[in-house]
């Protein structure tokens, strides 16, 4: 059937996208994904996408049973210690320096920072009101050569902090000018080596960059449960609004867009354990999950075919194409980012190589920042994909996260949303499992 389907189907794509190769190397990425001898035992942790709801314990490849008690920990402690409390810093403007402590002593802060240098103290003195850490040039040699880090304490001459600022969001963090004239400084304020201050900030990068793509992600994951609540519950015409349909496929898009992010999110978070992450990995977590958090409309790329008048055709449906299930959307989904990952190189060569008024098109900066959206997406969506490889080698891939892989990774192909179940399908699978009963 699926043969079928693909002469059929993809043959109108076959000499762009060379289908025929793509084809033969999915399925060799299904075959090579079986378990081979000597490899680890499977986790048997599910992952966001089969968990009961996406806020779980206990789900996540990444994770172990250490990791689910501290975790337990960290929601205890917030539910106890900061929610009841947070209007009430943000009415002051800043979070209680009590806090702070208390986070130290159950051992929230510095996790990184080895004891023997005081990891709970460095921490607090980072946040601490009195002391502060600041770059200023020490050299004119380079721009990135002559920059060194200081800490600087509250009450040394020249040094002076203005009033609270008042801001639009983040109000429980206090924000204030800061004002420097004429200060003088120790030896002992340098932090590190002398013109080494910009490089010290560009290590961190990666790091702060994934701290803030992974605070996106859970909020999503947040304000997604409160929504699914939300629509289980209030009534309309004598049934919760989860009954109507364009609900449930928002939903579905929702929680794959969600999933989908948290996959590569989860994948960034090895490669920083393991010191591999790099700034553009980095970088495309950052930017792709802030999307998903910003109301989550979310990515675009898979709105690009209705916009071009597909969407009739794939609202016909090809039903007879629902036969193969999980294995068939994995095979879908590999083909349509293989493809992706084609098409965007060849785009790559032509843009580095066509010229306007004597310079390539790719100097153009609207062309560079549409390559920079397309290589996420498709870094992404490639993540993802190989995330459910693993489950299918593993035997675990569910029908829900096969239609999460194969709705996601059509990013820009004209034929994949139609078979092996068309992408409205797709949604209406994925929401069944949204909407049920826990």
């Amino acid at each position: 059937m699926l043969s079928k389907a693909v002469k059929t189907c993809f043959s109108g794509v076959k000499n762009v996208c060379r289908g025929g190769q793509v084809l033969s190397t999915a399925n060799t990425r299904l075959q090579h994904s079986q378990p081979q001898e000597g490899d680890a035992p499977p986790s048997n942790r599910p992952e966001t996408s089969s968990a009961k709801t996406l806020m779980d314990i206990g789900t996540r490849r990444i994770f172990n049973d250490d990791h689910d008690m501290f975790r337990e920990s960290v929601r205890r402690f917030w539910t106890e210690e900061v929610v009841p409390y947070h209007k009430e810093w943000e009415k002051a403007g800043m979070v209680s320096r009590e806090l702070w402590q208390k986070a130290g002593e159950q051992g929230l802060l510095g996790i990184l920072t080895p004891e023997e240098h005081g990891c709970t103290l460095t921490a607090l003195a980072q946040a601490s009101p009195s002391t502060l850490r600041f770059a200023c040039p020490t050299s004119a040699k380079t721009a990135a050569h002559g920059i060194s880090l200081f800490l600087v304490e509250k009450g040394m001459p020249g040094f002076q902090a203005g009033k609270k600022l008042e801001k639009i969001g983040l109000m429980a963090q206090d924000t204030a000018e800061l004002f420097f004239e004429d200060v003088r400084l120790p030896a002992s304020a340098l932090l590190g080596q002398v013109n080494k201050g910009f490089y010290y900030l560009m290590n961190e990068l990666p790091q702060e960059r994934l701290l803030i793509a992974d605070m996106a992600i859970a909020s999503s994951e947040f304000m997604f449960e409160e929504t699914r609540n939300y629509v289980t519950q209030r009534k309309a015409f004598g049934k919760t609004i989860a009954h109507l349909q364009t609900v449930q496929h928002k939903l579905a898009e929702l929680k794959t867009e969600i999933c989908v992010g948290r996959s590569f999110l989860d994948n960034c978070l090895q490669l920083h354990s393991e010191k591999r992450l790099d700034s553009q990995t980095a970088s495309m977590a950052k930017y792709c999950l802030f999307l998903v958090e910003k109301g989550m409309p979310g990515f675009q790329a898979g709105k690009k075919l209705e916009k071009i008048g597909l969407m009739a055709q794939v609202n016909k449906g090809f039903y007879y194409l629902m036969n193969e299930l999980p294995q068939e959307r994995l095979l879908i989904a590999d083909m349509a980012i293989a493809s992706s990952e084609f098409m965007f190189e060849e785009t790559r060569n032509y843009v580095t190589q066509r010229k306007a008024f004597g310079k390539t098109i790719a100097h153009l900066q609207t062309v560079q920042h549409k390559l920079a959206e397309l290589k996420t997406e498709i870094c992404v969506g490639r993540s993802f994909v190989d995330n459910c490889l693993q489950l299918h080698s593993e035997k675990r891939l569910d029908s829900q996260t096969a239609s999460m892989a194969k709705y996601w990774a059509f990013v820009d192909s004209r034929i994949q949303p139609i078979y092996g179940g068309t992408n409205e399908i797709m949604k209406e699978l994925i929401a069944r499992s949204i909407v049920s009963q826990k």
